[in-house]
This record gives structure tokens, C-alpha cells and sequence, in this order.
């Protein structure tokens, strides 16, 4: 081999510090993306009082249960559900939702507890649905009682 080839060979590339920049931006994303999932979907009351974890974690369970009392009163209005079955759906929503809003596990109240306690403004809503639900001769309208569903949802503090 020519001795004049060997100044073309030389040791590895140097290390550009772009790739640092690059992995520590990743790595701070995905920290930040655990840290996201895990302040919004924990059921703890302490992440549920931070300024803007909380109220984001109410809106987003907000949405979710307005959309939820929407689907079922579709499926109710549709002919899919019966009246029972639809105002049993719609107070275990609104029962989940008050659990995840406050804190205090509403699916274990009954109504007269739950009027005597800060949940009061549902105690009236969680009424119509259980005499909608158990009381065959009930004149409780169910579509009209998921739009006051809807409405307590989104006014929520």
C-alpha cells in the first residue's frame, strides 16, 4: 500500500454537541409527558387543588362526561335504551363525574346524603333519575333531565 493513501485515514468523527442539545430536549418531553399523564388521570385530591393541573383536570373530566350524557341520551332517544336504563346510565355519569370533581366517592351516597352535603345541587337531579329509573308510573322526562345533567356538568366549580 502507497505511503500517500495513509494521510487520508484518520480516527472518528468528533462528537457534535447538537445530539446533547437533541437528547436532552427528548428526554425533558418525555418527562414531561409522564408528568402530564399522570397529574390528570391521578384520582389524588392533592393534584385536584393545583392551580393548573386542577382546573384542567376538570375540564377535561367536563368534556368527557357532557359528551358521555349526550351519547346515552342519543341512545335513548334512538329507541336502544329504555327509560329506566337510560336514567340509571345517566346517574351513574353524573355520579362519576361528582366523584371526580370533588373528590367525595358520590356512587356510595344516597340522595338525602347527598342533598346534605356540598353535592346539594345534584341531590334534586339524582332524584328525577331514580324515580325514573325505579318508578314505573314516573312522568320524570328523561331527555329533559339529561339536559339539567349537562347543564350541573358544565357549571360545575
Amino acid at each position: 500500500m502507497p505511503d500517500d493513501l495513509l494521510r487520508y485515514v484518520s480516527g472518528p468523527a468528533p462528537f457534535s454537541w447538537w445530539w446533547l442539545v437533541v437528547a436532552a430536549l427528548l428526554i425533558a418531553v418525555v418527562i414531561g409527558w409522564y408528568s402530564a399523564v399522570f397529574a390528570l388521570t391521578a384520582p389524588d385530591r392533592r393534584v385536584r387543588d393545583l392551580p393548573v393541573v386542577g382546573s384542567a383536570k376538570i375540564a377535561l373530566a367536563k368534556r368527557r362526561y357532557v359528551r358521555a350524557v349526550k351519547a346515552i341520551r342519543a341512545r335513548h332517544r334512538s329507541g336502544d335504551l329504555a327509560g329506566a336504563s337510560a336514567s340509571a346510565a345517566i346517574s351513574t355519569q353524573l355520579r362519576a363525574f361528582l366523584t371526580d370533581a370533588t373528590g367525595v366517592r358520590a356512587q356510595y351516597m344516597q340522595v338525602a346524603d347527598i342533598a346534605a352535603s356540598d353535592l346539594r345541587s345534584a341531590a334534586p337531579l339524582l332524584a328525577d333519575l331514580n324515580d325514573a329509573q325505579f318508578n314505573a308510573a314516573s312522568t320524570v322526562d328523561v331527555n329533559a333531565t339529561a339536559d339539567a345533567v349537562e347543564e350541573l356538568i358544565r357549571a360545575w366549580n
